[in-house]
């Protein structure tokens, strides 16, 4: 490696992209292509980065495998920070073999924190619990320990263990700042403030209290009953119901719940669950039909009675009764939740995480745009979509593929 590459290579581990560049700017050879990319990824030109690196993979020949996998794994991480899911997942896991059969032990590393942040983007939590498991059994450089300690930061908050994202979250703070990397840091601090704004609306009859994460978790740890909003379900305890394969019983649940300790008018439960105000007896036949089977499947946490103008809920128990609301309403609200990370998606990237068709995601991403909620950048398959940060919200709640509460 000639001094002007390793010049180059110095000023990028010290986070000095345009020093690098005045080094390699003007050659074309394989290893300052590959350092031009990474130099382009580090100052947010990721479209021209990926070239760049893909050029240099295919410059560099087939004795050279170790610096192949190394481009590979530098354009997975710039495809990642794109917002670009839609390659297969064997090309990272072959190439991070290949760095290990080379004992270049970190970026081996680096590769399997990519596939474990991108297994966390798509919901894959188990998968990313095991990948981040595995990268624990080592003694990972500071750069590499704060974002995999991020990384487990956010796997403990999609499950409510908020002691553990604490812990997780010191340690990345201080393998920041050991690293002295500006940009770790300051990814930290926006990671803490999810500990600290509203994630949810608890709903009452009497009106709504924004929660906090660790408000949420205690919620869930009570012996309330809690119709959950944000994963569709009825917790009571230790009994978990899942519903949203059900909306219309979820939607009468939430209805009965919101009103408890009254009882809620059967035109008022039609227009919840059936969504329309002109009711008849058809609809008051399925609302008996709809209630009857919600009664079968909630008999453990609750009962549902008749009154002389509607149907009321009765937890077992004695428990109270709390409805858990995310911060936003609506069909598209774990679209608006992923747009609002402040990176440009690709509709097929949107497609894999919220696991619908990308059909189906054009379409509310073509509402989304005419209600001014997102706004898309670019033509054809290059075009990406972004949405402003929903103020002061943390969307952790939101986020699709959470882990059940146990």
């Amino acid at each position: 490696m000639d001094s002007l590459i390793t010049a180059a290579a110095r000023a990028l581990a010290a986070g000095d992209a345009l020093g690098a560049l005045k080094r390699v700017a003007l050659r074309d050879d394989p290893p300052a292509l590959a350092l031009r990319g990474i130099a382009m990824a580090q100052l947010g030109e990721h479209p021209r980065a990926r070239e760049l690196l893909r050029r240099a993979a295919r410059g560099f020949g087939a004795h050279e495998a170790l610096a192949r996998a190394r481009c590979v794994v530098a354009e997975a991480e710039v495809a990642l920070a794109m917002r670009d899911l839609s390659d297969s997942p064997r090309g990272l896991a072959a190439a991070s073999a290949t760095l290990e059969a080379h004992a270049d032990h970190a970026n081996a590393w680096q590769a399997q924190l990519i596939a474990a942040r991108q297994q966390l983007l798509l919901g894959r939590i188990d998968e990313a619990a095991a990948t981040l498991a595995r990268l624990a059994q080592h003694t990972l450089p500071p750069p590499l320990a704060a974002v995999a300690d991020l990384a487990a930061a956010e796997l403990a908050l999609r499950s409510l263990r908020i002691d553990v994202a604490r812990a997780a979250l010191a340690r990345a703070e201080a393998a920041a700042q050991h690293a002295r990397v500006p940009a770790l840091l300051a990814e930290v601090a926006q990671a803490r403030t999810a500990l600290d704004q509203p994630a949810a609306r608890q709903l009452s009859a009497h009106g709504e209290k924004l929660l906090r994460l660790d408000a949420v978790a205690a919620l869930l740890a009570s012996d309330t009953l809690v119709v959950d909003a944000c994963r569709h379900g009825i917790r009571a305890g230790a009994v978990w119901l899942p519903l949203a394969r059900r909306p219309l019983l979820f939607a009468l649940a939430r209805a009965l719940a919101t009103a408890w300790p009254g009882d809620v008018d059967r035109e008022a439960l039609i227009a919840d669950a059936f969504r329309t105000r002109h009711p008849d007896e058809t609809h008051r036949a399925r609302l008996r039909v709809e209630i009857g089977r919600l009664r079968a499947l909630a008999k453990e946490m609750a009962q549902i009675e008749a009154t002389t103008r509607g149907f009321i809920l009765q937890p077992r128990n004695a428990r109270p009764v709390a409805v858990l609301a995310p911060p936003i309403d609506g069909d598209q609200a774990s679209l608006v939740a992923l747009l609002s990370d402040g990176a440009a998606w690709s509709t097929s990237a949107l497609a894999l995480a919220l696991g619908d068709s990308q059909r189906t995601v054009q379409r509310a991403l073509a509402e989304l745009e005419a209600a001014g909620r997102v706004r898309a950048i670019g033509q054809a398959r290059a075009r990406r979509w972004l949405a402003p940060t929903l103020a002061g919200f943390t969307t952790i709640l939101l986020l699709p593929a959470a882990l059940p509460f146990a």
